[in-house]
């Protein structure tokens, strides 16, 4: 007997980036290519059933904060508040370079980077030199999670360290052209889409 055969076959779960604009063609797509889908709003986001079994979770950038999105259904409140600019203090760090930058949505306001890491306290310097003066309701973290951690805990960012963070960001190089693609991403709904079960 072939015990591979007998094997459960893994459902395949993937994640999209998109931005508000996108969101309603997105969903869309994705009712045509499995069917009705039907919207369960809970804690961790909004979940779309397909008619197939698919699933999708939409998940905000940001949380609401008192200023919720506006619209006719929960796939156009969710795009509304994606929408929203909301001040973000980006922190890319690797040990290839670091990269810091305040930002209004998806504008950089300023930023400053560097072609390697040189510590902790300096990036943190440069960080609190970008982020001060700009409206700042998160930071957005990247890269490296232990450097980002480290940089976060410098006195420098006393007054920032309070900020929630939003979602880390998988930076594998960082860079100055990293910095607008990071505040894109920041700003855009996260969707996790987990195929139907296999069948038989």
């Amino acid at each position: 007997m072939d015990r591979r055969a007998s094997a459960p076959r893994q459902q395949a779960i993937r994640t999209a980036l998109v931005s508000a604009d996108r969101l309603q063609g997105w969903v869309e797509r994705f009712a045509a290519g499995h069917g009705p889908v039907v919207e369960d709003l809970d804690d961790a986001g909004l979940l779309l059933r397909a008619a197939d079994g698919a699933t999708a979770l939409l998940r905000a950038p940001w949380p609401s904060d008192g200023r919720p999105g506006r619209g006719g259904s929960e796939v156009h409140r969710l795009a509304s508040l994606a929408a929203q600019e909301r001040g973000l203090g980006l922190l890319l760090v690797r040990r290839g370079g670091y990269a810091v930058a305040s930002a209004s949505g998806t504008t950089i306001l300023a930023s400053k980077s560097g072609n390697r890491f040189i510590d902790a306290r300096s990036t943190a310097e440069h960080a609190a030199r970008i982020f001060t003066g700009h409206r700042m309701e998160y930071i957005v973290p990247g890269g490296d999670r232990a450097l980002v951690d480290q940089v976060l805990a410098q006195p420098a960012l006393k007054a920032f360290t309070g900020r929630a963070r939003l979602a880390f960001l998988d930076i594998q190089e960082i860079k100055s052209a990293a910095l607008q693609k990071a505040a894109a991403d920041a700003c855009s709904i996260r969707i996790t889409v987990t195929d139907p079960e296999p069948a038989g």
